[in-house]
This record gives C-alpha cells, sequence and structure tokens, in this order.
C-alpha cells in the first residue's frame, strides 16, 4: 500500500535549473461539473481554473486560450467518449466548437451529435500541442486534427463489435475534410498468428455499449512537422504525415497522409533484430511524437513506456488467454532515433535495477521536452509531475491534491508547460525556491522530534 501521508503541492523547485512557466493539467478527469482544468504557477499556485472543463488532454493556446471538452458520454454507452472538442477564453465563454462527427441514440436519451473524440487532437500551426518555438497554434479557428471513435463490425478482425480508432480533420467552420480508419490497416500491423487468434477472441472488450473491442485504443495522435529526416531525404517523415500510438497493441507508427498506409512502424515484438532487442519491450505506451523543429532532441521519438500489461499472443503464465501477454513493472521515458533506434536518452537512466522505485505508471502519462533541454514527466497514475535535466537531476515536482471520486485516486493524464507570455492575463508569477526535504529528520506534528532506536549487540 501507498504510504497515507505525503505532501502535496511543488515539493522541489530549482528556479535555476528549471525551465519556468505555467503547467496546465486536468484535476478531475470526467467528471461532470468537476474541478476542471487548472493553471499552476511553478511554486503550485493556482493562476486559472476553467471549471466544468474536461481534459484529454486539456491544451493551452497563446492569449490565454485552453482547450477541451464540455462532457463525457455515459460509460454505460461508449467507452471515453467525449461529447465535443472546445476552445474557451481566459474567463471561460466557448469561441468554438466541435461535436459534428456522429449522431448518437443511447437509450432513454434523444440523439445527439457527439465529436466521440478521444485522447488526443491537434490545432493548426502546432504539430504536436506543447510549446515549441517559432510553431504557435491558431486560436478561434484553424483546421484541428482529431482522434475519435466509431463503433464498426468487421469480422475479419473479430465476431465482437469493435470500438475502433479513426482520426479525422475539421476546418475552422467545424467541416470533416479529411478521416482515416484504423482497421482498415489491420494487416499492414504484421500481427501473429497467435495474435490475431487472440484478438479474434478478446479485442480489448469493454463493458460500453453491450461490450465494445477497444482492440488498438490509441491514445496519442501528432502531425510530424518539419524535420530534418524528411529534410535528408527520407519521405516517410514528410512534415504531414502523422505519428500515433497503440497502448493494447504496443504499437507505434507513422501513415502517409496523403495514401493512409503505414510508411514506418515499431513493434507489437521486438525481438527480430539487434536494435529492437537493445530497445527492449515497450508496454503500454503514452505520448509518443517525433520532437519537432527547434527543441533539443529534434527529430528523434519521445515516449512514456508505461508497463503494465498489454499486447496479444501466445499464452503464458502472466496471460493464460494470450491477452496482455506483455508485463512489466516499471515504467521509463525513452527517446530514440526512429532510423537506427538507438536510444539517446532515457529516464530513469539504465541500471542493475530496472525502473526500481523512481518511476512507474501502469496507464495515461506523458513525456513533453522543453527548450532548455529538460523533460517533463508526466507520471500519471500517482498524479505526479516532475522536470528532470538531461542529467537525470529532478529540478522541479509538483503533487496533485485532487481525488479523483470516479477512479478513487489522485490521477494526471498529461500535463503541459507553456510559456508565461501564453497567458497574458495572469500576473507574472514569482519564482520561490522550494528545497528538497530531508526525509531523515521531517516529523509530522506531534510525532517525537527524534526516534529513540533500540540497539542489541550480537555477541559471538
Amino acid at each position: 500500500m501507498p504510504p497515507s501521508i505525503y505532501p502535496t503541492g511543488t515539493t522541489i523547485y530549482e528556479p535555476e535549473k528549471c525551465w519556468n512557466g505555467y503547467t496546465l493539467f486536468q484535476a478531475e478527469l470526467h467528471r461532470k461539473n468537476g474541478y476542471g482544468a487548472v493553471l499552476k504557477d511553478m511554486n503550485g499556485n493556482a493562476v486559472n481554473r476553467w471549471k466544468g472543463l474536461d481534459g484529454m488532454p486539456n491544451k493551452m493556446l497563446p492569449g490565454g486560450h485552453i482547450m477541451g471538452s464540455t462532457g463525457v458520454r455515459n460509460f454505460k454507452y461508449g467507452y471515453q467518449d467525449m461529447v465535443d472538442v472546445v476552445e474557451a477564453d481566459w474567463d471561460g465563454n466557448t469561441v468554438w466548437k466541435f461535436d459534428k462527427y456522429e449522431q448518437v441514440k443511447d437509450p432513454r436519451q434523444k440523439p445527439r451529435w457527439m465529436a466521440r473524440q478521444h485522447h488526443d487532437y491537434q490545432r493548426e500551426g502546432n504539430p504536436v500541442g506543447y510549446y515549441v518555438p517559432g510553431m504557435e497554434p491558431k486560436t478561434s479557428g484553424g483546421k484541428t486534427l482529431i482522434l475519435c471513435h466509431k463503433d464498426i463490425k468487421k469480422p475479419s478482425i473479430s465476431d465482437k463489435v469493435l470500438v475502433d480508432d479513426t482520426i479525422i480533420e475539421v476546418d475552422g467552420r467545424g467541416k470533416i475534410t479529411w478521416e482515416w480508419v484504423c482497421s482498415e490497416h489491420f494487416e499492414e500491423m504484421g500481427f501473429s498468428h497467435r495474435a490475431k487468434t487472440t484478438i479474434k477472441r478478446n479485442p480489448g472488450m469493454k463493458p460500453a455499449g453491450g461490450g465494445l473491442g477497444d482492440w488498438m485504443h490509441m491514445n496519442s495522435m501528432s502531425m510530424l512537422g518539419p524535420n530534418k529526416l524528411y529534410d535528408g531525404g527520407d519521405k516517410r517523415f514528410h512534415p504531414d504525415n502523422i505519428i500515433w500510438d497503440g497502448r493494447q497493441t504496443n504499437i507505434i507508427a507513422i501513415i502517409d497522409r496523403k495514401t493512409g498506409k503505414i510508411v514506418w512502424q515499431l513493434g507489437p515484438y521486438f525481438t527480430a533484430t539487434k536494435a529492437l532487442r537493445k530497445i527492449g519491450q515497450i508496454i503500454g505506451q503514452h505520448h509518443a511524437h517525433l520532437i519537432p523543429r527547434g527543441l533539443p532532441g529534434e527529430g528523434n521519438i519521445l515516449l512514456f513506456d508505461n508497463g503494465g500489461a498489454a499486447g496479444y499472443g501466445a499464452p503464458n503464465p502472466g496471460a493464460p488467454t494470450g491477452f496482455d501477454n506483455a508485463r512489466r513493472d516499471f515504467s521509463r521515458v525513452l527517446e530514440f532515433d526512429p532510423i537506427t533506434l538507438e536510444i539517446k536518452w532515457q529516464y530513469p537512466a539504465p541500471g542493475p535495477f530496472p525502473g526500481g522505485s523512481r518511476l512507474y505508471s501502469s496507464f495515461v502519462s506523458s513525456a513533453q521536452r522543453l527548450p532548455n533541454g529538460n523533460t517533463l514527466i508526466t507520471e500519471g497514475n500517482g498524479g505526479r509531475i516532475i522536470e528532470v535535466t538531461a542529467g537525470q537531476e529532478t529540478v522541479w515536482e509538483y503533487i496533485s491534491p485532487y481525488k479523483h471520486r470516479m477512479f478513487n485516486m489522485y490521477l494526471i493524464y498529461r500535463a503541459y508547460r507553456v510559456p508565461y507570455d501564453w497567458a497574458p492575463q495572469a500576473e507574472r508569477a514569482k519564482e520561490t525556491a522550494v528545497p528538497r526535504i530531508d526525509i531523515k529528520k521531517f516529523r509530522v506534528p506531534g510525532s517525537p522530534k527524534k526516534q529513540k532506536e533500540l540497539v542489541t549487540t550480537i555477541n559471538l
């Protein structure tokens, strides 16, 4: 069991070593009229709060605007379907909205339009949804790339109803101008015969809508943007191409925007070559993306490799049916070259006891490369956000005090750091160092100031 008492808010802060700004995250995911999205300064003070704005994820735009959703579909009938995608101003006024992907009729409810968005979206002008010098996302318009759901029947995959992943693009008026459907590319993904058999029997079934197979479970989707790989002649990395990752399949892939075909893929298997064996099995990953031009590590892929359990394949003692057949009880953040697969950086650093107790979140979570070379890591399962240097030093740590009533845990899906000038309405925050707590000396009020130790000497 975790400790019953632990500090919340900012617990470590070294201003001179951080890339200072505001940090945005949702305080309570999928909670109607919940606490909403919060913007925090480096000392953990709330700069603004958008009550009732769900975030899968919330994203900040220049000028104090924010994106998110105003609601989620009842889990009895759909799985992680957000009702809409909205852009709101600093005061919470909606300035843009999209919900016209599918008209849904749930039991005992009137038909209504929904976006069925989940896990990610990107606004034109910025490929990845976080701060990149010279790549500002557009406000109050512009095209938006959205990751959505669509229920389908595809007997060649499974006789179960699948909640499939789709990617759509909508213009500033909300008109759908492009669509990509994941299941149409099933045969391109290289699943083994045993994996296909397992998927057919259990395509990630969720108890929603009478049972839906969340077979891929994409949780991240972004454009590649300008990059040195394409400049060097590799057409697979065209700036308009899209990178996504599938949590349940352990796959990361890039699709050609024009043809829809998969042109680059990593996973689901990691044993065929020396380079794959060296990178090791990636499991249940989140937020795989190409580090954009203008940031340290540009052209490399950065992701949060969760561990936990995922994958389809042959049965084993930990997965007697072959479902969730890959397992690992620690997380790591990986940065690697997509051509050679050479690991360029990882956190925690590899050692004799991989992962240890330093990082573990079996679901949600993310990683953002900051302009000074640091990395902002969301260890979502415990509601923890850290900023670490390239040398592995933790220079900022924040622990969420917001408990999710729905999940009965402290949870952050994905956090983003933005520059101060993206929120001009806020008074510039003070940056006050927060020294590390010496846990050998710290005592809860009322407990002994100095612990007495009983020592027994063994005489041999």
